[in-house]
């Protein structure tokens, strides 16, 4: 009921026939005026028509009415009424009636806006952000908000009342976790010390298996200190959960449960279960662990066709251990794509990636046009046009080298071939199409980037190695699959989660021995591991990337009600901002300026 507690009578986006000849009271934003005759009410639910009295009787509220600013919040009273013959409209609910107005109040005057509050007006992302509580006011912001809310209620129901879950909530003040993102630090009142916001409740949740809730879930807020990456959020929210006496399969079933639970009406309905992929087979298929599966273009390793050709970069790269050769083949790519679009493919790949690559084309005839085709017999050419699948017009891009290297730069040219495509007309990803899968058995330890020859974690060091990879923890760590499992929709990893280590003496090794960090930093949890802790086994599912996909939004800042701007910068309120050496006094900081911000403050 949502007149309920409030002053109104209805809302602006209830009236409908049925309440002709009521006595109704609106409360709204004026959304448009014409010329002194009525004007648009709107609120939260919809839009109503109120007709301006233009009688001597109702001069006062004539004038009122008139003379108020578009965005002025006002109350109306009148009389719903039918609307005369052809002046309906059917584009909007209340299309059929109109509110003869009888008295009015302005509530508030709005001042010039310093945009428009209309879906169809374009507003620099900056300037949306600076006045988001206008923005707020939006159709399409106001749908989004409504949604995720309507979707996290169901994800509530489903594991409280379904399933036994408790919401139990964790600190925001922690400390510092080795590995994983940077975290945000909070000084502390004594001298050096500082706390840290937890980039997930990962430690809690566990020590919360430990304490016997069996099954927990939370609506959390996380913080990462990454600086400014592209629709990344320094505090974001996910729905974190934990089990005791679980498996990877009962955490995936889960999930899936809760998804259908509370997957929205409107968006159809999605089938479980999901299907699920190796780590390996992603990346030798599509270049990434997150695959969007809503089309083809799949890598094809055509090693075994050109083994042996006498071409030599060929026999290079079949020389190195993990060397492979392997292609995309680009649907109608002749048609659709440009000589330019070729030549910024291969340039993509060559900048990113350090691999060149080489193009072959199908010609209206069958035959190919390529550099390698001279290098190769009429037999090799047709096991290579069978082995992609070749058809006329098909684009091929092939590279050669290392595995990894080579799928991961063909895994990024699948994509920005398929987003050429659909620029130049060809429909690939169906947007209304929602494609789960589980990508499954990740290494769990990756050479670190800075230095190859340490290890890090592959997602954070509770992850508990895979049961039958368990002996190699010891003799070759790099070898170690791990029990991660990430969820992806559409090419988006929208949650991941593991099964834990329960064993003290194991993570011990993991944090000492493998990762070279300092376990005195997680001795609260270590020793808790010692005191009869359970096998447990949890995931996060990412809310604001899961609502930006099922709501289409183009950014994840369209989902969130007060979001920051890729800098990690609030513009609405301008934070962070500078505190006084005052301030900063009982925290032990004084703050080192960079010599250009001390000449700046001066001026």
């Amino acid at each position: 009921d949502f007149n309920s507690f409030v002053v109104r009578t209805n809302t602006c986006g209830e009236l409908r026939s049925a309440h002709v000849g009521q006595k109704v009271t609106l409360y709204g934003w004026i959304q448009y005026q014409r010329q002194g005759l009525f004007l648009v009410l709107r609120d939260f639910q919809g839009l109503t028509q109120i007709i301006i009295p233009q009688d001597e009787a109702h001069s006062h509220v004539k004038k009122l009415l008139s003379n108020a600013p578009v965005e002025s919040v006002v109350r109306v009273t009148g009389i719903v009424s039918p609307r005369p013959p052809g002046q309906e409209n059917p584009k909007m609910p209340t299309g059929d009636i109109e509110v003869k107005a009888e008295t009015a109040e302005i509530l508030n005057f709005c001042k010039k806006l310093p945009f428009e509050i209309k879906d169809f007006i374009k507003k620099s992302e900056a300037l949306r952000m600076q006045y988001r509580y206008l923005d707020l006011r939006s159709l399409q912001l106001q749908h989004n908000l409504r949604l995720r809310s309507r979707v996290v209620m169901r994800m509530r129901e489903y594991l409280c009342n379904l399933h036994g879950f408790v919401d139990v909530e964790t600190p925001t003040l922690f400390k510092r976790t080795p590995g994983g993102a940077k975290e945000f630090l909070v000084p502390s009142r004594e001298a050096g010390k500082f706390y840290s916001l937890p980039q997930s409740p990962q430690q809690f949740k566990q020590l919360l298996m430990v304490g016997g809730l069996d099954r927990y879930f939370q609506v959390a807020r996380c913080y990462r200190d990454e600086g400014s990456r592209p629709d990344r959020q320094p505090e974001f929210t996910q729905i974190d959960i934990e089990m005791s006496f679980v498996d990877q399969a009962g955490i995936q079933r889960l999930i899936e449960g809760l998804l259908q639970y509370s997957w929205p009406e409107e968006r159809g309905s999605i089938t479980t279960p999901f299907p699920s992929m190796t780590y390996e087979e992603a990346l030798a298929e599509y270049g990434t662990d997150k695959p969007d599966t809503r089309f083809g273009m799949k890598i094809v390793d055509i090693s075994d066709v050109l083994r042996l050709s006498d071409i030599q970069f060929v026999q290079n790269a079949l020389s190195y251990p993990r060397g492979t050769i392997r292609a995309i083949c680009i649907p109608q790519g002749m048609r659709y794509l440009k000589n330019k679009d070729l030549e910024s493919l291969k340039e993509s790949a060559k900048s990113q990636f350090n691999q060149e690559i080489m193009e072959i084309i199908c010609r209206p005839d069958g035959s190919l046009k390529s550099l390698l085709t001279k290098f190769l017999g009429e037999k090799q050419q047709l096991e290579l046009i069978q082995a992609l699948n070749m058809q006329v017009d098909d684009v091929v891009l092939l590279a050669a080298g290392e595995h990894k290297q080579v799928c991961s730069a063909l895994g990024s040219l699948r994509l920005l071939s398929a987003s050429l495509l659909e620029a130049a007309g060809l429909a690939l990803r169906d947007p209304t199409a929602f494609h789960f899968l589980w990508v499954v058995d990740f290494p769990l330890f990756l050479p670190k980037a800075e230095n190859p020859t340490e290890l890090e974690s592959a997602h954070h060091p509770f992850t508990a190695p895979h049961p039958s990879d368990a002996s190699l923890l010891h003799s070759d760590p790099t070898k170690v699959r791990s029990q991660h499992y990430d969820l992806v929709l559409n090419g988006n990893e929208v949650g991941g989660g593991s099964i834990r280590i329960h064993s003290a003496e194991q993570q011990r090794f993991v944090l000492e021995k493998v990762l070279k960090e300092d376990s005195e930093v997680l001795s609260h949890l270590l020793e808790a591991l010692e005191l009869g802790a359970p096998p447990h086994g949890g995931i996060a599912l990412g809310l604001d990337r899961l609502i930006s996909l099922i709501v289409d939004a183009p950014s994840i800042r369209d989902v969130i009600a007060f979001p920051k701007s890729f800098r990690g910068r609030d513009l609405m309120a301008n934070a962070p901002d500078y505190v006084t050496p005052e301030e900063l006094e009982p925290y032990h900081i004084q703050v080192s300026w960079p010599l250009e911000e001390k000449e700046a403050k001066k001026n």
